[in-house]
């Protein structure tokens, strides 16, 4: 979101974006687009989702604007109203397949709400745009809207030119970085790390977090898979190019998983860093294109070990997905993908 409400700035658009204030959220920077956090007395469960849609709808129902943008399934109900209302234009912006989401498609009374208020909004966005082809053509299939792809890719590094030699970063490390939620295959990356080595550093939070912690002290890895917790975006980009590879990992127990394009997968190859990922549909159509990853064909310990283990041991491997990392990223970068993003709301506004 940073980088989108960045591109729009520059392009002279007056743009806000809104968000929910938590105990642990990291103090705000300023930024060339303003930022509004809204505070809740509920955090999780149906009172904070319905405590957040009504505050969010009262605030943007006062606000001055030409168009609404609804970030996700969570948010589309009060931009929904707020627009109709105020008979502005409105823009859904999906990450994923929310329905489809590990959290919410093994949950069949949580999904049958969700589902009913995908059905009911997301036919009324005609705008809109998503995180990759599979996950447009879903949404085509479903609802006979016709989003754009503008995928989360990051900006391309002023010194992208990473010393490429026979031998291993100083410090070897594996790297996830993001969201720690379910779905992510921490249930079998975690204890494959017995196998693995080497050690895993995890910089982020989520919804996942104290069974992360659960599994690490359960399989008694707490010397060797560490919680590094959040960090704001400059620091984890100098983290990120220190790794010795990273980790992009999904259950296969939804479609929102099966068709993600996650964005530390761009995260890493912009850092020059190789990365373990799952042979899903996305990343196989990009890593046939520049060969970056080391692809498995499922998430099984045993999997992902052997994975692992054949990054930090092929040496001639390594380097050649590190060397393809590099010239990668002088296409999948945010400088390139943001064209996309600024002809979307060109033509919206005409």
């Amino acid at each position: 979101m940073i980088r989108i409400c960045t591109s729009l700035a520059a392009q002279g658009y007056d743009v806000t974006l809104v968000g929910r204030k938590l105990s642990t959220s990291l103090p705000l920077k300023q930024k060339t687009f303003k930022q509004k956090r809204l505070s809740c007395f509920s955090t999780k469960g149906i009172l904070f989702y319905a405590e957040y849609n009504l505050r969010l709808f009262f605030w943007l129902l006062f606000q001055k604007a030409d168009c609404i943008c609804a970030i996700d399934l969570d948010t589309i109900l009060p931009c929904l109203f707020a627009s109709s209302l105020k008979g502005t234009k409105r823009v859904y912006d999906a990450h994923e397949l929310f329905c489809e989401m590990k959290e919410v498609v093994t949950r069949p009374s949580r999904y049958k709400i969700w589902k009913k208020i995908e059905r009911f909004a997301v036919p009324k966005f005609k705008f809109g745009y998503t995180v990759c082809m599979p996950i447009a053509e879903e949404f085509k299939k479903m609802y006979s809207v016709n989003y754009e792809v503008v995928r989360n890719v990051p900006f391309k590094r002023e010194n992208n030119q990473a010393v490429i030699t026979d031998q291993l970063p100083p410090t070897i490390f594996f790297l996830y970085q993001g969201a720690v939620n379910e779905g992510r295959s921490f249930e079998t990356l975690i204890p494959a790390m017995k196998n693995v080595d080497a050690p895993l550093f995890i910089y982020g939070d989520g919804n996942f977090i104290e069974q992360t912690k659960s599994l690490i002290k359960e399989n008694e890895l707490a010397d060797k898979v560490i919680l590094k917790g959040k960090l704001q975006p400059e620091e984890l980009k100098h983290i990120t190019s220190q790794a010795f590879a990273g980790v992009t990992l999904f259950e296969n127990n939804g479609l929102s998983n099966y068709y993600s394009l996650a964005n530390r997968f761009f995260d890493y190859i912009q850092a020059g860093v190789p990365q373990v990922c799952v042979n899903y549909p996305s990343y196989r159509q990009i890593n046939k294109e520049y060969d970056v990853a080391l692809l498995i064909p499922d998430t099984s310990e045993k999997s992902i070990a052997e994975g692992m283990n054949l990054l930090l041991h092929d040496v001639v491997l390594y380097k050649r997905l590190k060397s393809n990392c590099i010239k990668a990223a002088e296409q999948l970068n945010w400088q390139q993908e943001e064209k996309t993003l600024i002809n979307f709301y060109k033509n919206l506004f005409g």
